[in-house]
């Protein structure tokens, strides 16, 4: 058993706000191009269609196209930190766990 040090903690530490940081990065680029991708179904058939014209105000149209976004946001930050934590762990697992082939 090892203990751990204060330097150990340190590079804990500044290894999980890099990865915070860059999951918030993919997620912001995830949630421009979803606002794009729903916006522009969304306008076009409040323009185009009677019964989205008559039933999606304002409001209702900025519901959609912003959950989307916060959905793709998420969902990509959430994917992005659990990607890099597994791969971490398995950088930091002992030598005997690292070999998965079968014997």
């Amino acid at each position: 058993m090892s203990t751990v040090t204060g330097a150990h903690l340190d590079q804990r530490l500044a290894a999980a706000k890099r990865c915070s940081r860059e999951a918030a990065m993919a997620g912001a680029k995830a949630a421009a191009v979803a606002t794009v991708a729903a916006a522009v179904p969304t306008l076009a058939s409040v323009r185009m269609l009677p019964w989205a014209k008559t039933h999606l105000n304002p409001a209702g149209q900025a519901l959609i196209i912003s959950t989307v976004a916060g959905m793709a946001y998420f969902i990509v930050a959430d994917k992005t930190i659990l990607s890099m934590a597994r791969k971490h762990s398995f950088e930091d697992a002992p030598d005997h766990l690292k070999n998965t082939s079968f014997h």
